[in-house]
């Protein structure tokens, strides 16, 4: 007997129909003689308008409550996906983030996972209950609710998989059937991977591509979690395995790059001629550290008569808290002004192959200064390189380069 736990996103819970068709599968792999733990997402759309209603209350909404409201919608998937399975002639349990302590940290919307008391839930699995968890939620060592950030659910399905020990750790898209070499939507000939490095669908994933959570990922690294990433339509086709490097069947001579990811949200602030002293930048980036605000790609202009400019990317939901910090950093340091643009993208090649390649920035910058597409950042790491571009030219960028590394289908 095996554990398997499922985990199904918004899509795949929009509508009753789609909550039966989930409550059928689990079932069905339940009479494969498997304990199901299926971890759930607010039904699509939902957490969206929980969100406007928040915000048309208080903006920015108070974060507490914010919490509060936004794990809500959890709750009613995971009682209408264990009520479906009950209605179809199977015995089912549905538990909240609390119900088997989920315990965080408290920084609320970015909560990050400590510990999970799985007591409960071994419990309904030895009663042959069919387990629904509601993703997305934690609680606080103070009791208070708090959500994991979006796409939360992802990491409540790896965490419990590696908690409990299980076999396998099954992510379902409604509207994915694995990972791809970019979007389909931009490039209609991207490419199914088979298989994945975690190192490689991190950097995917933290520079933009949605099918999984950054810190999903992370999680599943750390903890040597195999993650299966299906079709919630079609789940007995294969999908994409996101695997120890070790493990992922290709050839590092031939793949140099496995795909280009790109992020709309991002945005740009540049805060002129601060003074070139020690510990400047460190204040100014501690002040956004302090408001849990990641910045990601930081470049510093060469001195000029004892000035610099310092320009970083943020969240484009971070931007005008983002601001407001800077320009009051701006005057405790003494700086000119902050200029800012939220028109911009980020463009990153990932891939393990780059470690033992040389050549692919030059061919990546050639390919762009071919579509007459400007560079504004660069940034690179041993397997990534990434570029922030103006968004108008995302899409030129994503095909461009989706060419230029021959990423897409064959013939064969």
């Amino acid at each position: 007997m095996a554990l398997v736990v499922q985990k199904y996103g918004g899509t795949s819970v929009a509508s009753i129909e789609k909550i039966r068709r989930v409550a059928e599968h689990i079932i069905a792999t339940k009479k494969k003689k498997n304990d199901v733990i299926a971890v759930v997402s607010a039904m699509a759309g939902e957490t969206d308008r929980l969100v406007g209603l928040a915000k048309e209350v208080m903006d920015p909404p108070d974060e507490r409550e914010f919490d509060v409201i936004t794990s809500s919608g959890e709750q009613v998937s995971s009682g209408l996906v264990a009520m479906t399975i009950k209605s179809l002639g199977e015995d089912a349990i549905s538990f909240q983030g609390h119900q088997i302590r989920i315990t965080t940290d408290n920084i609320y919307s970015k909560a990050k996972i400590k510990s999970i008391d799985d007591r409960n839930v071994r419990v309904a699995l030895g009663e042959k209950k069919a387990v629904v968890i509601a993703g997305f939620q934690g609680v606080d060592e103070d009791g208070n609710l708090t959500t994991l950030g979006r796409g939360g659910s992802d990491l409540t399905a790896v965490a419990l998989a590696a908690v409990m020990g299980a076999d396998a750790c099954e992510l379902y898209k409604d509207d994915v059937d694995g990972v791809y070499t970019t979007d389909p939507g931009v490039c209609p000939d991207a490419r199914k991977l088979s298989q994945i490095s975690y190192d490689e669908m991190l950097e995917m994933a933290s520079l933009g591509s949605k099918v999984l959570q950054a810190r999903a990922v992370e999680f599943a690294k750390k903890f040597k979690v195999p993650i299966h990433v299906k079709s919630t339509p079609r789940p007995e086709d294969e999908g994409t395995w996101v695997l120890d490097e070790e493990k992922v069947m290709k050839s590092m001579e031939e793949v140099v790059v496995s795909g280009v990811s790109y992020d709309r949200d991002q945005a740009k602030i540049t805060v002129t001629q601060v003074p070139d002293q020690p510990g400047i930048a460190a204040k100014l980036f501690s002040s956004l550290a302090d408001e849990n605000v990641v910045v990601d790609m930081i470049v510093q202009n060469v001195s000029t008569e004892g000035f610099t400019d310092l320009t970083f990317t943020v969240p484009k939901s971070d931007f005008k808290k983002s601001i407001e910090l800077s320009e009051k950093m701006a005057r405790e340091l003494g700086a000119k002004q902050v200029l800012s643009d939220n028109l911009i993208s980020k463009i990153s090649l990932v891939g393990v192959g780059m470690k033992t390649h040389s050549g692919v920035a030059s061919r990546m910058f050639r390919a762009l200064a071919n579509e007459e597409i400007n560079i504004m950042m660069i940034s690179t790491s041993e397997i990534k390189i990434s570029c922030v571009l103006e968004e108008k030219d995302t899409e030129t960028a994503v095909r461009t380069l989706h060419d230029a590394f021959n990423l897409g289908k064959t013939d064969e």
